[in-house]
């Protein structure tokens, strides 16, 4: 069944960019339906709420620009009209006030997504924004017209302005399944391969270390590759490496691997320790207690820890036992970690890769198909976390809204 249905403006995606046009649309008075194949809007940032919404960052506007490398200078504009200061009144006007954490990093006081999310569905419905939910985007018919699965089947809908915020291709049960890459790019818009950030690494573990291991931390630990270092925490998995310390390298670790098929991590264990300080430590006689024991005790090592060096000295052909206090000590604080691969795109944070920003004008319009924009992860940027993620996603939401919104206007305007 197909049935025609008009709306002045279509937003396509449920998610932070999504919904953030949605709302600028309407403050503006745009009539907006938001469509999007999932029962329920706003999953991922659900997901991303999981552990605290990490909503932006409180650093300096210039040092926050700077995270997004390459992109800065297409971000900018965007971030700076819908900066970190903003978002945070935005939040405290939705009765969901901040707070900054000790890392700099700001979130919302509940700690949670679901009370947000409530009160922004609410104001966008007090706004008269329609949903259209289990409406899966197909493309564009013919005519011009969007293309919609919905349930009771086939649905075209003709929009004067529409805006695409439908994800990059993490956690694609939650939507973002990245289905409309060969929609856009049958089209020719240039599209940039879409690759896991903020992810995971593979490594060859050996079966004992693998099963005493999975699932432990590395607390307090320091992550060099090539000049750059980051502290945090690691996460042990059964395929390999992950963590907050792992996402600060991931771009950097990637593109090595892609290039080389690896890239050797190094791990310092015990990074507050100079290693003249270490080696003295580990120059104390072992006596009767077992070496484990002993190194333990020695350098304040974790199991976790000890079974990691255990694992790299075995690789190499070495016995951990036998070097000598100097040779262990500079081990300690710069295990080499051998990653063989990425984690699967699908349990990414988020990703790299999308429309090229050579594809879309200052008003986030794509220019191959005029009255369309796009937002969010669907873009060709990356950034770590720390809320520069969620950051760009509203502000390229509402950039590609106010984009929208001008368009509409000059329709307006020539009749």
């Amino acid at each position: 069944m197909s049935y025609p249905s008009q709306t002045q403006a279509a937003v396509i995606g449920a998610g932070p960019a999504g919904l953030m046009a949605a709302e600028v649309l309407a403050q503006g008075g745009a009539g907006v339906t938001v469509y999007d194949a999932m029962p329920s809007a706003g999953r991922k940032l659900l997901m991303a709420g999981r552990g605290g919404l990490n909503l932006t960052h409180s650093e300096a506007l210039p040092v926050f620009l700077a995270r997004y490398g390459e992109a800065m200078q297409h971000l900018a504009t965007a971030i700076t009209a819908l900066p970190p200061d903003n978002l945070r009144q935005w939040s405290e006007a939705l009765g969901q006030p901040t707070f900054v954490g000790s890392s700099g990093r700001v979130f919302p006081k509940a700690f949670k997504a679901s009370p947000l999310l409530r009160a922004w569905l609410r104001r966008l419905d007090s706004m008269g924004v329609q949903f259209e939910l289990r409406h899966r985007w197909t493309g564009w018919e013919d005519d011009g017209r969007l293309s919609f699965q919905a349930p009771d089947g086939k649905r075209v809908v003709d929009a004067r302005a529409t805006v695409l915020a439908l994800g990059g291709a993490s956690w694609p049960r939650l939507g973002s399944d990245a289905a409309w890459v060969e929609t856009l790019t049958a089209k020719g818009v240039r599209i940039a391969s879409l690759r896991p950030a903020n992810c995971g690494f593979t490594v060859a573990w050996s079966d004992v270390f693998r099963d005493r291991f999975e699932g432990h931390p590395l607390k307090g630990v320091a992550l060099s590759f090539g000049s750059r270092t980051v502290r945090g925490e690691v996460m042990i998995t059964r395929a390999g490496l992950e963590g907050g310390a792992v996402y600060a390298l991931s771009a950097h670790l990637r593109d090595a691997i892609v290039s080389s098929g690896q890239a050797i991590l190094r791990i310092a264990l015990r990074p507050d320790l100079q290693l003249n300080a270490l080696t003295e430590r580990l120059a104390v006689p072992k006596g009767k207690q077992s070496f484990s024991n002993w190194l333990r005790k020695a350098a304040h090592l974790s199991p976790a820890g000890i079974g990691l060096l255990q694992e790299v000295a075995i690789a190499s052909g070495n016995a951990l036992s036998s070097l000598s206090p100097a040779p262990l000590a500079e081990l300690i604080n710069a295990v080499p970690v051998k990653l063989n691969g990425l984690a699967p795109i699908a349990r990414a944070i988020s990703t790299a890769g999308g429309i090229s920003f050579s594809e879309i004008d200052a008003d986030f319009m794509i220019r191959r198909s005029p009255g369309t924009f796009a937002a969010g992860e669907m873009l060709d940027w990356e950034a770590p976390t720390g809320g520069y993620l969620l950051q760009a996603s509203f502000a390229t939401g509402a950039a590609a809204g106010r984009g929208a919104l001008r368009w509409l206007s000059e329709l307006e305007s020539s009749k």
